[in-house]
């Protein structure tokens, strides 16, 4: 559901006024402009996604405005202006909008906590790392001077 709000602006075609005011009277932007407005609207949206409607706003209106044109030259009105003021969509493109946008934040925030946990496994990698490379070294250390009594031994890593 599109709800789509056109501005238009005419004015008679003055080298046939005698025939309009004949044909359609003086009333003839009443009986007219609002049937071919309609018209062209569903014809010229129908040709169009929502995604389209939004992104390619400008190539809608000139399609309405040039079809309008046309359809209003067969009834001696020429069309000064045509604008679109007003597009919004119904309520379940909105929110269907609205869910894909909560899926993509999900989304976002499970690569997060993936990343996370990679960058944790590392520095536990790394922990685990200096840990068995500062056993080493003191193992060496006792072993190239058996005679000398470690007394104490600094704890260079520790794990939460």
């Amino acid at each position: 559901m599109v709800n789509l709000t056109v501005r238009v602006l005419s004015r008679p075609d003055v080298t046939n006024l005698a025939n309009l005011h004949r044909s359609l009277g003086p009333d003839y932007d009443e009986r007219v402009l609002p049937s071919i407005v309609n018209e062209v609207l569903r014809t010229v949206v129908a040709q169009f996604t929502a995604s389209q409607l939004l992104s390619q706003r400008d190539q809608v209106s000139f399609r309405i405005r040039k079809s309008l044109e046309e359809r209003a030259r067969a009834f001696y009105i020429t069309l000064d202006d045509v604008s679109i003021t007003h597009l919004t969509f119904g309520k379940e493109f909105s929110d269907a909008i609205e869910a894909k946008q909560v899926a993509l934040q999900v989304a976002e925030r499970a690569k997060y906590i993936v990343e996370q946990a990679r960058e944790d496994k590392k520095s536990i990698i790394i922990k685990a790392q200096a840990e068995a490379k500062s056993a080493e070294l003191i193992g060496k250390a006792v072993r190239d001077n058996p005679s000398k009594q470690i007394v104490d031994v600094p704890n260079f890593c520790s794990f939460p």
